[in-house]
């Protein structure tokens, strides 16, 4: 037996939390479907295979970020075409959020374009408490509440733990050695501090990375060993594909192989067997059987939407429709919410 085989089956045993780079690399580095099965066998260990979580991402606040993030288009540094728009009513969000449930979601994530959420005040309330108020709205819907709003102090994971918040989204986007090129305005410990704060309550974490920023497949790996450190590892880990966009510095990045996608999804599921690998930004410029590909490699989540975007226009998703159609002819059902609440 290879060492690489060695590294890929004891892999399937029980989760681990020491993986270095090199092991990581192993498991990338096997052969392109031995690999897509060996993660495919461990992804039916821990998991229904024939079910597919969808999700819906609400931009609650729109653009003006102040970070300089060069991947995103709504960094008030570049000129992207993203109009700001303030904090949506409750009313709003959660009429959005009974349409994605109507469709099929069983999860919604509410985006703030902020550094941390805002304690200052509006008429009385301010925008982070308007945010508790939207989480309640949402879980009273019958639907995993998630929410992605930056940087977090103890005090405010505590009160979105207290809100009924089911899951924190805060990216490391990529490796510690890469972080720098990719943002200035806050620094990689940040984002660890910010997830190690989340896990101080019982919100689950969602954390992830982007593919297609200029780092090398060791710096997606070093991310992953990263993830798959945290005891336990992250409930929910999104693997995403840069979104070009036009008047950000990343936008003539050079594109990401669909086979790469599907190794990183794959050396995910092995690294970190129990968690929710969730196909996010970049799948819309899938095929359907490169899609089809990814769930086989273990993918088990996707972002949809009403209409044709994630976060803001310039983020192509595909709709519900395309979605059910999808799913239908795989043969995949969609997930429940909640499912995972008991293991």
């Amino acid at each position: 037996m290879s060492c690489c085989q060695s590294t890929a089956n004891a892999s399937t045993a029980s989760a681990r939390h020491n993986w270095t780079p090199t092991q990581a690399r192993e498991i990338y580095d096997l052969s392109f479907l031995d690999l897509v099965f060996k993660a495919a066998q461990v992804h039916r260990e821990h998991h229904d295979a024939t079910e597919v979580q969808v999700c819906k991402l609400i931009s609650i606040k729109t653009g003006a970020c102040p970070e300089d993030c060069k991947y995103c288009s709504q960094s008030v540094r570049y000129t992207t075409g993203v109009e700001p728009e303030p904090l949506m009513e409750i009313d709003e969000v959660l009429k959005v959020a009974r349409r994605a449930k109507e469709a099929g979601a069983t999860r919604v994530c509410m985006g703030a374009a902020w550094r941390g959420p805002k304690e200052t005040t509006d008429q009385g309330k301010t925008d982070f408490n308007k945010v508790l108020d939207m989480v309640r709205g949402v879980n009273e819907l019958g639907m995993e509440v998630c929410c992605t709003l930056g940087l977090l102090s103890e005090d405010q994971a505590k009160r979105l733990d207290d809100a009924g918040l089911y899951a924190y989204n805060h990216n490391l986007d990529t490796s510690e050695a890469h972080y720098g090129k990719i943002i200035t305005t806050r620094k990689f410990s940040d984002r660890i501090q910010t997830l190690n704060n989340v896990r101080k309550t019982s919100v689950t974490l969602c954390s992830g990375g982007i593919m297609g920023m200029g780092e090398t497949v060791d710096d997606r790996l070093s991310m992953l060993c990263t993830l798959a450190s945290f005891d336990p590892h992250p409930q929910s880990v999104p693997i995403n594909v840069l979104s070009k966009v036009p008047g950000t510095p990343l936008a003539d990045a050079e594109n990401v192989p669909w086979i790469d996608i599907v190794r990183m999804i794959a050396t995910a599921r092995v690294m970190m067997p129990r968690s929710v690998v969730r196909l996010s930004a970049g799948r819309a410029n899938l095929s359907a059987s490169e899609q089809a590909m990814c769930f086989l490699a273990g993918a088990n989540s996707i972002f949809s939407s009403e209409n044709g975007h994630m976060l803001t226009l310039a983020v192509p998703s595909p709709d519900y429709d395309a979605d059910k159609a999808l799913l239908g002819a795989l043969g995949l059902s969609m997930r429940p919410p909640f499912k995972d609440a008991a293991r």
